[in-house]
């Protein structure tokens, strides 16, 4: 089956819609969807609840989104780097549901395992546990964190065959997997496409399976989060 969108509009034109929840992969700007991103924002879709480790940063990544204000709620981990998003949270014009990192990658492995809920030690003791139920197991407490799942998921891959058998680069997996294995429908903005068989199995770090839609952006920006350079001498 060939999985290959011509663009990362046409990917998206038919399955996106106001109010949904969208999953997007990258952590920082590494391993971002900008593309699907970029085509998301021309849809003009908006009251989106946007599940991501974090915004991006003004006016790029998911900060763009931020911008033209199609996000209502952003469920992430980190968002310190986006001044549009600080001033949105605090006027109260953006929802925010701040989850643990490690508990983020949990709530989204389960949802594309089919597993509804899980218990974690983190949080206990914090906001986090607010309003959440909470059980003892060997002398210790833990609070039960629910899954996740997204109407669609934009991610990002290295490489990918015509079936959607996914090859990551480093740290640019991160949270993309996850993200992936969450969606009903998810796509995959990649830098490269191959042939079926072209992949050696054992490379493979996403089977097809989770892969709905592939898109081809073979010169992504590849944009660096902070710029910090030690002074000669």
């Amino acid at each position: 089956m060939n999985k290959v969108f011509a663009s990362a509009e046409q990917a998206l034109i038919d399955i996106v819609a106001d109010h949904q929840t969208i999953a997007v992969g990258g952590f920082g700007l590494c391993g971002i969807p900008e593309a699907l991103i970029d085509a998301l924002k021309n849809t003009g879709v908006k009251n989106l609840t946007c599940i991501s480790n974090n915004a991006g940063v003004d006016n790029f990544g998911l900060g763009k989104l931020l911008h033209t204000k199609q996000i209502k709620k952003m469920i992430s981990s980190y968002v310190g780097e986006n001044k549009e998003f600080e001033r949105q949270f605090l006027n109260g014009e953006l929802e925010v549901e701040l989850t643990p990192q490690g508990t983020l990658a949990e709530k989204l492995r389960s949802g594309g395992a089919g597993i509804p809920a899980f218990f974690t030690r983190t949080g206990v003791g914090t906001s986090v546990a607010e309003g959440k139920e909470i059980r003892e197991f060997n002398g210790q407490d833990y609070i039960l964190e629910h899954a996740l799942t997204a109407d669609v998921a934009l991610i990002k891959a290295y490489k990918a065959d015509k079936a959607g058998n996914l090859i990551f680069r480093k740290t640019a997996r991160n949270f993309n997997p996850e993200c992936a294995m969450a969606g009903k429908i998810t796509i995959a903005e990649v830098e490269h496409i191959v042939d079926i068989g072209e992949l050696d199995p054992d490379e493979i770090h996403l089977p097809g399976i989770y892969i709905h839609r592939i898109i081809l952006n073979a010169i992504p920006e590849k944009r660096i989060e902070q710029m910090t350079l030690k002074a000669e001498g």
